[in-house]
């Protein structure tokens, strides 16, 4: 009973799983020993002593029918006088060396029940645990192979295509994973874990951000390059909230946290719209669009940008305008402004309010110091306005210098 207590505590099995099993085990042991497949038999198992009586069930009957389930009430009355024809008695036919065979005859059934009701204990925890986020400390790494252990109950394989590119893997590191699916398998339950899955993005977005996890700012597409940059559309019901605001935080502090768990990925936050040319244009962000010819049946859209935004648009090796596409369900061809043949329009004389909306390209800061800032997610210029510059030092790579340039180049801007 020791033993027992010991099993259900290490491996967390209910002990009347383990107790159904012994008694499986020793009933299978018994047959196999002393009787035959045929016998009715009964274990009762003291769960002081851990001792096990072995009992043959037998129908009363009048007149004996099969052989190996029934006897006659003459014969019954020998061991109960109180036996009746239709009842049961139970005749203890524990053998005398019976402890010392069933431990040898049971021991691998034992062990492997165990092992079932552990796997299924395994499957039935992990199983309501899909589609969310998991923490799991790496196991052990060979070659591509990644083995960690999850909540220290689970060892599970990482595979290649699950791993972000270029990030290094270690005995001892601690990731977050996204737990996609649960399967049955022979040899225990397999989960389905990823680094790159799109919802691992949303799960951290929850995880770091309450106005997410509480649904006041609700995530409504996310296209991602793991571990390079990923564009995730947010939008909010309620008036009062910034929904890009509230998912950068301040001084990009927010999806800074997010960056750096997912390998120094890139997370650039847009705001949705339901006006689709909006949302395109928003979703291009950083480039500037000119004109959008849309065809709404077949989800094509030709975007037209100024010669020295193109690049811009289309991003490194595609990138830009292929999460774009990715994000908006659309697909986008990036053309030159130049093949409409027609005259650019003079830009409109623009608001206060457009001008804080506007990015920090339109500040002519030096391309180094964009980078740094665009890195931090700080590109909208009313993200750095009201920043000291004890604030912006702070940011990665942005000295006293650049911080002051940074403040000059928006006091001018507003000018």
């Amino acid at each position: 009973m020791a033993a027992i207590n010991q099993i259900c505590d290490e491996k967390n099995i209910p002990k009347e799983t383990v107790i159904e099993t012994i008694k499986a085990a020793l009933k299978a042991a018994y047959r196999k020993d002393f009787g035959n497949k045929e016998q009715n038999i009964d274990i009762d198992l003291d769960d002081k002593s851990g001792l096990a009586t072995v009992y043959e069930v037998r129908e009363v009957v009048e007149e004996i029918e099969e052989e190996d389930l029934q006897i006659t009430l003459s014969e019954a009355k020998k061991f109960d006088k109180k036996a009746k024809v239709g009842g049961e008695i139970r005749i203890d036919v524990t053998p005398a060396e019976y402890g010392r065979i069933a431990a040898q005859s049971a021991k691998q059934v034992i062990i492997q029940r165990i092992q079932e009701a552990e796997r299924d204990m395994m499957y039935d925890l992990f199983k309501d645990r899909e589609n969310e986020l998991v923490n799991a400390i790496i196991h052990r790494v060979d070659g591509t192979n990644v083995y960690v252990n999850i909540d220290n109950k689970i060892t599970a394989s990482l595979p290649y295509n699950a791993q972000i590119r270029n990030e290094k893997y270690y005995s001892g590191q601690r990731i977050k994973l996204y737990l996609d699916k649960v399967i049955k398998t022979t040899k225990g339950p397999q989960l389905l874990i990823s680094r790159t899955h799109p919802q691992l993005v949303q799960k951290l977005l929850e995880l770091e951000i309450p106005e997410v996890k509480t649904e006041l700012v609700k995530i409504k597409s996310i296209a991602r390059e793991p571990g390079v940059r990923c564009k995730v559309a947010v939008t909010s019901e309620d008036e009062k909230i910034d929904p890009i605001g509230s998912c950068v935080g301040q001084k990009g502090v927010r999806v800074q946290n997010i960056m750096e768990e997912l390998n120094g990925e890139r997370i650039d936050i847009i705001e949705w719209s339901d006006d689709i040319e909006e949302y395109i244009r928003a979703a291009l962000a950083p480039a500037k669009t000119a004109k959008l010819v849309m065809q709404e049946k077949v989800k094509h859209a030709k975007v037209y940008v100024d010669g020295d935004q193109r690049p811009l648009a289309i991003g490194k090796n595609g990138q830009n305008v292929r999460l774009a596409s990715d994000l908006t369900g659309w697909e986008l061809d990036i053309l030159d402004v130049a093949d409409l043949g027609e005259k650019p329009v003079p830009k409109e004389e623009k608001t206060e309010e457009k001008k804080k909306e506007e990015t920090i390209e339109f500040l002519n800061l030096e391309a180094e110091v964009v980078e740094k800032l665009t890195e931090a997610n700080l590109t909208l210029i009313v993200q750095l306005k009201g920043l000291s510059s004890k604030d912006l030092v702070q940011v990665e790579g942005i000295d006293e210098a650049a911080s002051n340039t940074i403040i000059e180049a928006i006091k001018n801007f507003e000018k």
